[in-house]
């Protein structure tokens, strides 16, 4: 139910104005979002980089409406690339085409992603292009397949196992050998087009993250549910996978002790690590995985 209820706060754009400022003055997106600068998130970076972490680094935007921020928004994304690779950094970045235009046309979205993917071929980077909501799914995944020829090394893509759409995804994507991130969903999707029980969603994700793991594709199998892991660690160890064909990823801020586990455990641990003014739906996401972080925002609103 409370579920539910932050989904959709987390598309409200008034409601989001009003948490973004009540956010700023307690400090509580810190919890899951590096900062608002590009040196917060190089700190975070950084930081990782000595406990043998890894990250993908994302200006937060979504739902982009201007073409002007569009490409503001990708100029910031080739700056983001420059920075890394000043300081000597093994991290990507991950964009959602709704930032960089998706909403206004194709072609201005195609126009700022072919930036990006330009500029990290020739700094040796890569680009993850995140899954929005469903509405996307179809022309993001379509997007993608057009960069592959030019760009397999240096982009990816995610797939969602909430989606009854993903296994087909999966197999059609999986048989180029590209990177795809496999996470379980957090959008709230009808039950015509997504698994309504988290049980059903569960399934899915180890079919899909079997699947990946038997395929050309490196995977990045993105969880943080123990159980998920496990067979995932139980499965490369039972099939031999390479360890190179795959690793693990969680989001900044959460189970940050287990990350540091896996990564000691020797196993390639990546962090999402987020970053910028326009926290607020990346952060009601957050939320509405996790019912217990409302607690946890209160406590801290009433300890200002």
């Amino acid at each position: 139910m409370l579920r539910s209820v932050m989904l959709r706060l987390a598309s409200n754009r008034l409601l989001l104005h009003s948490v973004n400022k009540v956010g700023n003055r307690y400090g509580f997106a810190k919890r899951f979002v590096a900062g608002e600068t590009m040196g917060d998130a190089i700190k975070v970076v950084r930081d990782f980089a000595e406990r043998g972490i890894l990250a993908s680094v994302d200006v937060l935007g979504e739902g982009v409406r201007d073409e002007d921020e569009a490409r503001k928004a990708a100029h910031s994304y080739m700056e983001l690339l420059d920075c890394l690779a000043a300081n000597q950094l093994n991290a990507y970045i991950s964009i959602k085409l709704t930032q960089l235009g998706l909403d206004i046309s194709r072609e201005a979205c195609s126009s700022n992603l072919e930036l990006l993917l330009q500029k990290a071929k020739a700094l040796g980077n890569f680009v993850r292009i995140d899954m929005e909501s469903s509405r996307y799914t179809e022309i993001t995944v379509r997007i993608f397949e057009e960069q592959l020829r030019d760009y397999l090394e240096h982009v990816g893509i995610v797939i969602q196992s909430y989606l009854y759409r993903s296994e087909a995804d999966v197999r059609k994507l999986s048989a180029y050998g590209c990177n795809i991130r496999l996470c379980k969903g957090a959008y709230k999707e009808p039950a015509s087009v997504a698994f309504p029980k988290k049980r059903d969603v569960d399934r899915n994700y180890i079919k899909l993250l079997e699947l990946l793991l038997s395929s050309p594709a490196y995977t990045a199998i993105a969880t943080h549910d123990s159980r998920m892991i496990n067979h995932a660690r139980r499965f490369v160890a039972d099939h031999k996978v390479p360890a190179e064909k795959y690793e693990f990823q969680m989001l900044y801020g959460v189970r940050r002790e287990y990350q540091m586990e896996i990564a000691r455990q020797g196993y390639k641990m990546r962090v999402y690590v987020p970053y910028g003014r326009h926290w607020a739906p990346y952060y009601m996401r957050r939320l509405a995985e996790r019912p217990a972080n409302v607690l946890f925002i209160a406590k801290n609103m009433l300890r200002k």
